[in-house]
């Protein structure tokens, strides 16, 4: 990360991944997911859906619907929410390519 000066206060630049910065394990993937969850209560405010009925259409417990509304998105695996975008009428499409540097990294885009 690099540091930077505002109007005489020093600021440090973040590195584009807040899980990352603040030091929590699995920040790569906690940044997946979260995008996932954010594309999801996009998808449901989009249709207009309730919790109750995006859980029906997703296929998942109205409580962990909650619970991920509220942040908590620990007990879902990115394969669930990908299967639960797609139940809201999204495509994923997953690319792999070769990387010029020694160790790839992971990208999430959202069209």
């Amino acid at each position: 990360m690099s540091t930077r000066t505002f109007n005489d206060t020093r600021v440090e630049m973040g590195s584009r991944n807040v899980f990352a910065d603040l030091g929590l394990p699995d920040a790569d993937k906690l940044k997946i997911k979260s995008g996932l969850v954010i594309e999801i209560t996009k998808a449901m405010r989009r249709l207009n859906l309730t919790q109750k009925a995006a859980a029906e259409r997703m296929g998942i417990p109205q409580p962990k619907v909650s619970a991920m509304l509220r942040g908590d998105f620990t007990n879902l695996s990115e394969r669930k929410l990908m299967d639960c975008l797609n139940r809201l009428g999204y495509d994923i499409e997953i690319k792999v390519r070769p990387t010029a540097e020694p160790v790839g990294h992971l990208m999430l885009a959202f069209v």
